[in-house]
């Protein structure tokens, strides 16, 4: 789609350079904006080309008159286009909803890396949602009403994204930012468009997890690792958004490590 909205950090000049571009895929209801906070600063600080797109109907990508046609596969062709304007590719960070799409991207292309933050698994949203709506009914009728355009209490935010104290400002700030999904794409990570194991090109993986998490509980994040044959690292203390938590440079670092650990 024309007109993507792509949020990039060039390192500093004076700063060596890694070759290895990083992509950063953000979640349900947000766009690259919550990227932007403090990840893309920290990876060009440290050398790395840093961007983050917002999907079709996000954010400032064009679409949102009508999000509920776009599923899983239009965003991830959305990565393919952008991609394609990278020198090499790139490792890809998804978070959340972010994190199926890299996993479907993976399906028919390649990338250097994957790291998945509190992503969906590979085995669909559903039992995550169960869960939800057992143990944090209130929470599950707001994410509700949110996907559809409604609007929903600042504690809404808090609860489903922060077990860390967040600032009252930067709290109304993110949800001055919050945005509804597209029903589709919900549909397709719950059941109807998974990915398969069996068709996608694995990179090294790095997977992640919050220990508080209320969305993507550290019980989803170990199937994803060990669908994927890897283990899971569980950053204690920290809840769904953790690029936006208070202790968001640990998962940075241990991210910017891997890289290194990997010679990317």
């Amino acid at each position: 789609m024309e007109g993507l909205e792509v949020i990039s950090r060039q390192p500093p000049a004076k700063v060596s350079r890694h070759g290895t571009p990083l992509l950063f895929l953000h979640g349900a209801y947000a766009a690259a904006w919550c990227w932007d906070e403090h990840f893309l600063p920290y990876f060009a600080e440290r050398g790395y080309a840093a961007h983050a797109l917002s999907v079709s109907g996000h954010g400032g990508s064009p679409g949102r008159e009508h999000l509920d046609s776009f599923g899983i596969d239009h965003y991830v062709k959305d990565v393919v286009e952008v991609v394609a304007q990278l020198p090499a590719p790139p490792v890809l960070v998804g978070h959340s909803m972010g994190g199926m799409v890299a996993q479907k991207y993976l399906e028919g292309h390649e990338a250097a890396g994957l790291v998945l933050m509190s992503s969906v698994p590979p085995q669909g949203l559903w039992a995550a949602a169960l869960g939800l709506a057992f143990q944090k009914p209130g929470l599950m009728s707001d994410l509700n009403s949110l996907l559809g355009g409604g609007r929903v209490a600042l504690d809404t935010l808090r609860e489903a994204m922060f077990a860390q104290p967040v600032g009252v400002e930067d709290l109304k700030r993110w949800y001055r930012r919050l945005q509804p999904e597209s029903h589709r794409a919900i549909w397709d990570m719950t059941l109807f468009n998974l990915p398969l194991k069996s068709r996608m090109r694995l990179p090294p993986l790095l997977v992640l997890g919050a220990e508080h998490d209320s969305l993507i509980p550290s019980s989803q994040v170990a199937m994803t690792a060990r669908h994927y044959g890897v283990d899971a690292e569980i950053f204690p203390g920290m809840g769904h958004g953790m690029m936006l938590e208070r202790d968001w440079a640990q998962v940075a670092g241990r991210i910017y490590d891997w890289l290194g650990e990997q010679g990317l």
